[in-house]
């Protein structure tokens, strides 16, 4: 895998180590019916606490077989 994708792929799992994700939908339907649902993504690394920096890392060096081009906290994307 290119490194490039492995560092998308590997961000997806760094941001659910920091903290669970989810979704609450909630619509009418055009015969008056309720619909209500969640979604809740909750991941082994952040149950057992790991920094997400290092679940990055280690993801990386799996998929792509070399380090990510920077660390996971330089990514002007990340929102720690």
């Amino acid at each position: 895998m290119s490194l490039a994708e492995a560092e998308r792929q590997c961000f997806e799992r760094a941001r659910l180590a920091q903290q669970p994700r989810g979704e609450v939908t909630v619509g009418l339907g055009s015969g008056g019916q309720k619909s209500a649902g969640v979604e809740l993504n909750v991941s082994s690394d952040y149950l057992m606490g790991r920094d997400p920096s290092a679940v990055y890392d280690s993801c990386v060096m799996q998929k792509a077989g070399e380090p990510p081009s920077r660390p996971l906290y330089a990514r002007p994307d990340w929102k720690g």
